[in-house]
């Protein structure tokens, strides 16, 4: 069986919608072939909150100004400077015309948010969060004609020369051939492939969890890298942050994420602290905290607090684990009770004046004399009961990717690809070498996504 069409978009999240939307606005008969089922479609994009954004005064739920050197400052104290700074600020300037973009085609944001995210002049909230997103941009794809193919894994995109001449998919069970005049890539990294993490990794990869879609393994990235495509990211690098050590092997989603971390004492299983847990806010510092944790015996970790922090941060899907001792935590979490004891007594002694303690802001509340310090929000664990998170790796998406230009094309040794862009996590490594900050992901998505749209939907017209 041949399909033929204008646009053909690899994937089902925001970066393909974005695209599919934008290349179908422009006249182009536009066709998205997502691997997961309809129940799963949106890949990552589904367990998504909030969109990163620039703006000058006041947008939408957004308050204040966030301008253009203050985000990239954001972005390069994260990522160490490993960025493509050009497209870093092309992202960032064509941000704030988003919004309203998203606005107009069925996204609703919620009212501002405060408290420990600190993110209410940053980040807008999707009401609803990423599956009301997703949903959203599948009407207005709907509305606009394009055809959408459900358990639909693109194989193989053939390229002759500097051209995609045809996608090989598995649709309704059977190989159908797919002739576009234009192809976009937004199939994401690979981090559902655990044999391909474990090749990146080591073995300890094996232990991590996956936070998003299970249907995210790579397939068509490791066949354009196969045809030479040209390459941008580190395959050990990755959006990890530190979940709760009880969720699910793959698609636990945001509702697994630990945010107690800058109120607590971090320990690995032998219950030594390993890291400064208040090193700065929480958004700037949360996606750390994977790759610390992935590298402590068997990948693991435990947050510890007291009675008097465990309202301050968003609570896990999971209860914590309770105790009116230390050392009866510590055997409940299978931790060493004299060395957890210890480490507490410890901290709590490095504690000084605590009359300054802001939990939704850098307070300066540190300990003296302690290595590793806790440099913000050093309260002694001292009020029972006390309770304790175990943590694990869990991997968001890998950095792995395409290269692409300030117009998401993609290219060869030989040149640029005359029909083949890439938009999302599948191109994002050229903008996040290593590090994350939080809501990014989705507004390179959404600012590549238009981008890649507008201009297959140019080529194939």
């Amino acid at each position: 069986m041949t399909i033929r069409c204008d646009v053909a978009v690899v994937g089902g999240g925001n970066a393909a919608l974005c695209a599919a939307i934008t290349a179908a606005e422009a006249g182009a008969r536009v066709m998205v072939f997502e691997a997961a089922p309809k129940p799963y479609r949106g890949g990552n994009s589904r367990h998504t909150r909030n969109f990163r954004c620039l703006h000058h005064g006041p947008l939408g739920p957004l308050t204040g100004t966030y301008d253009e050197e203050e985000f990239l400052d954001d972005l390069l104290k994260v990522t160490g400077g490993k960025t493509d700074e050009t497209l870093a600020r092309l992202v960032i300037c064509a941000s704030e015309a988003c919004l309203p973009w998203m606005e107009a085609h069925g996204v609703r944001f919620q009212p501002s948010l405060s408290g420990t995210l600190s993110l209410a002049r940053t980040n807008a909230f999707f009401m609803g969060g990423g599956k009301s997103l997703v949903n959203a941009y599948y009407r207005t794809a709907a509305a606009l004609g394009v055809e959408v193919h459900y358990d639909a894994p693109v194989t193989h995109l053939e390229l002759d020369g500097n051209r995609v001449v045809r996608l090989d998919v598995t649709k309704d069970g059977r190989p159908c051939r797919v002739e576009p005049k234009a192809v976009v890539v937004a199939s994401g990294g690979f981090q559902a492939d655990i044999d391909w993490l474990a090749r990146a990794w080591g073995p300890a990869a094996r232990n991590f969890l996956i936070r998003g879609t299970p249907y995210n393994r790579g397939a068509v990235l490791a066949d354009l890298l196969d045809q030479d495509v040209a390459a941008v990211g580190d395959p050990t690098q990755c959006h990890a942050v530190a979940i709760d050590g009880r969720a699910p092997k793959y698609d636990g989603g945001i509702v697994t994420r630990l945010d107690c971390v800058p109120f607590s004492i971090v320990v690995n299983r032998n219950g030594e602290r390993f890291y400064d847990e208040g090193e700065d806010v929480w958004p700037k510092r949360y996606a750390i905290w994977g790759r610390l944790v992935a590298g402590q015996p068997d990948q693991v970790a435990y947050a510890i607090i007291d009675a008097r922090s465990l309202d301050l941060f968003m609570p896990s899907v999971y209860p914590p684990t309770t105790a009116d001792s230390i050392e009866d935590l510590a055997g409940k979490l299978g931790l060493p009770g004299p060395r957890l004891r210890a480490t507490v007594d410890n901290f709590n002694a490095a504690c000084g004046d605590i009359s300054g303690f802001h939990p939704t802001e850098l307070d300066g509340v540190a300990t003296r004399g302690l290595s590793p310090p806790k440099t913000n929000w050093a309260r002694p664990i001292a009020e029972p009961p006390f309770y304790g998170y175990p943590l694990r790796t869990g991997v968001t998406f890998t950095y792995l990717g395409l290269k692409v230009d300030g117009t998401a094309r993609c290219s060869r040794a030989t040149g640029p690809i005359a029909n083949l862009w890439a938009a999302g996590e599948t191109m994002a490594g050229s903008i996040l070498g290593q590090g994350y900050l939080a809501g990014l992901g989705m507004t390179i998505g959404t600012v590549f996504g238009r981008i890649a749209g507008r201009e297959a939907a140019a080529h194939a017209s």
